[in-house]
């Protein structure tokens, strides 16, 4: 509780130094929700620019590796965690970097695919390890059914679903 009321002040509002309480319990959640995810995405920031890449770089890489065939450009950004407007400039610098080649596909020359060099394949297999531990850090937290819970609930979320009446 704060000195001022019978408010009780919760750990979101101390750490944003917010002066009253948030308007409602669906805003102190959502923004639960972003700072929580604003904090992880650093983490995982940090680890893959001790690499020379970012996280989309690394998503994209993934994405191909996971495919184990060249992919179309959109389809790429189709599969992407996140949403990245910059499709063809995050392409561009794996490309530079060595990392992807473009091929233009025969039958329908504006499709470019994107297939994986062996740099990529090098660089992902030593991001494997590093990559797995942060996740296990991350999660240590929380419980094996609470982290399925947080899979069920964040699914939820995303699809709008409402509770079942099970």
């Amino acid at each position: 509780m704060n000195g001022n009321s019978a408010v009780p002040v919760n750990k979101l509002q101390q750490e944003l130094k917010k002066r009253h309480p948030f308007v409602d319990q669906e805003q102190e959640a959502l923004l639960n929700l972003v700072r929580t995810a604003d904090q992880i995405q650093i983490r995982f920031e940090r680890l893959f620019r001790q690499f020379g890449l970012t996280p989309a770089q690394y998503n994209i890489l993934r994405i191909l590796r996971g495919e184990g065939r060249p992919l179309p450009i959109l389809e790429i950004a189709n599969r992407m965690i996140t949403v990245v407007p910059g499709i063809t400039g995050l392409i561009d610098r794996l490309e530079k970097a060595g990392l992807v080649e473009r091929h233009r596909c025969v039958q329908d020359r504006r499709v470019i695919y994107v297939a994986l060099c062996e740099a990529a394949l090098a660089k992902l297999t030593d991001l494997d390890e590093p990559v797995t531990a942060l996740h296990r850090e991350v999660m240590q937290p929380l419980s094996n059914s609470e982290q399925q819970q947080l899979i069920q609930l964040l699914e939820r979320l995303r699809n709008g679903n409402t509770p079942s009446s099970e």
